[in-house]
């Protein structure tokens, strides 16, 4: 009698805490779907290009700097980097996937040293693009990315430490950070698709060194890294005002994040998915 009269008192004290899992989870679930999309706009995208010799086309995307002619080891490293980043974009997803770790414990491991292994070659890749062959918008845009590729080698080795010493929880936290700190340039696109949508664009110069350009390399790590504390320390506090304001930050980004992908989609990656080209 008392157990089953307790019973909605216990689920309706659980709702703030659901209500905050499940806005994690519903961003997870649009962050994947975006992953997988930039996934295949890569391959779409270099693929044919590189497999046609045609390696000049890799600039029809709209880089900065794609080929450089008479440049043979800056060129393979661009494309390197590039499809490494599919790779990791797809295997940061698989990775952080609960059945994936329960069901095929061993793949998850695997998994996770090549992921490791590859966005720690990613960071350092990076930081050498952007400095020694200078492929940046800005110097302040170059210093974002060069924060990010700091914060991947930082969070790359915590994760593998806590792992190593089987201290499951605090790697998985780790884990989360390093996921979010190695999609930062993802999120550089995100985010200014999505303010370009909602703004029209405000602060952002051709030039590419307008406010918006300034900050949005910085704010694309930082601000999932904030919203990744707030989640988690809302989820381990008992305060239901705190889990659920965290909750509406959560489904914001969510939203921000999806409207990012819509742009991103539409101008930026299936434009430059040449199937037959």
């Amino acid at each position: 009698m008392s157990d089953t009269s307790a019973a909605p008192v216990r689920r309706h004290g659980n709702f703030p805490q659901q209500f905050l899992q499940g806005s994690g989870v519903l961003w997870f679930i649009i962050a994947a779907i975006g992953q997988w999309m930039f996934v295949v706009y890569i391959l779409g995208a270099y693929i044919p290009r590189t497999l046609g010799g045609s390696f000049e086309r890799w600039n029809e995307t709209g880089l900065i700097d794609g080929y450089v002619q008479n440049d043979a080891l800056g060129n393979f490293g661009f494309i390197s980097h590039v499809l490494l980043a599919a790779f990791v974009s797809a295997a940061g997803v698989i990775q952080l996937l609960p059945v994936i770790r329960r069901k095929f414990p061993a793949f998850h491991r695997w998994n996770g040293r090549a992921y490791m292994s590859v966005a720690v070659f990613l960071a350092v890749g990076g930081i050498i693009l952007v400095w020694v062959r200078g492929t940046r918008m800005n110097d302040w845009a170059a210093l974002g990315t060069t924060l990010d590729g700091v914060l991947i080698l930082v969070t790359a080795a915590f994760t593998l430490r806590h792992a190593m010493a089987r201290r499951i929880d605090l790697h998985r936290r780790w884990a989360m950070r390093l996921f979010l700190v190695v999609n930062g340039v993802w999120f550089v696109r995100v985010f200014y698709m999505a303010w370009a949508i909602a703004s029209g664009g405000a602060g952002m110069h051709r030039t590419m060194d307008g406010p918006t350009d300034i900050l949005v390399p910085y704010l694309a790590f930082l601000v999932p890294l904030v919203l990744l504390e707030a989640y988690q320390k809302a989820r381990d506090s008992r305060s239901s005002g705190f889990k659920l304001g965290v909750a509406g930050l959560i489904l914001a980004g969510a939203g921000v994040t999806a409207l990012g992908l819509f742009g991103a989609w539409m101008m930026m990656w299936s434009p430059n998915i040449l199937i037959f080209g």
